[in-house]
């Protein structure tokens, strides 16, 4: 069984070999002449030459002379006597031009001619409903506690006192 696996591992390290070797061959044959730039594929690049190619790349490169665009008429099309007017009228005075004050000072003035609260409320008219929120109080229960506290003064509930002591002194 191991044997086998060595076999297989062997067999395909030879396949991938071949096939490496054909790759190399393809091209050779089925690319035109190599350019003379591609030398450096098997020279390594020295850093000088590296870095004179990013200088190279970043040097801009020259631009076109574009003409200037010609100057257009800019028209104003707000009319002159809109833009002398103000925004605001700042001599406004509210007290001449409203009539908010007039109509509050005249209020004032028939307030006192009018019948105040107590000459206007009559007790005829007084809706008076005894009684109508009893359905919202809480009834008073008497507590548990106190219910068997009057059971134990009682002689005659002896029954519901031995129980009860049976109850509260556990033995177990």
């Amino acid at each position: 069984m191991g044997e086998l696996k060595i076999i297989i591992w062997i067999i395909l390290g030879v396949i991938y070999l071949v096939s490496r070797a054909k790759k190399k061959q393809v091209p050779d044959s089925a690319s035109p002449a190599k350019p003379v730039d591609d030398y450096r594929e098997d020279k390594p690049i020295s850093f000088e030459e590296l870095l004179k190619e990013i200088q190279s790349s970043k040097a801009p490169k020259h631009q076109p002379v574009l003409e200037p665009e010609p100057a257009y008429k800019v028209e104003d099309y707000v009319d002159p006597k809109e833009k002398a007017k103000p925004i605001e009228d700042t001599n406004y005075n509210y007290r001449d031009q409203d009539t908010i004050y007039e109509t509050y000072e005249k209020a004032k003035q028939e307030a006192f001619l009018r019948p105040s609260m107590e000459e206007t409320l009559k007790l005829e008219n007084t809706v008076v409903r005894y009684g109508q929120f009893k359905g919202y109080e809480q009834q008073v229960r008497p507590s548990l506690a106190r219910e068997y506290g009057k059971d134990l003064k009682d002689r005659t509930n002896f029954r519901k006192a031995f129980v009860l002591s049976e109850i509260l002194n556990r033995r177990f």
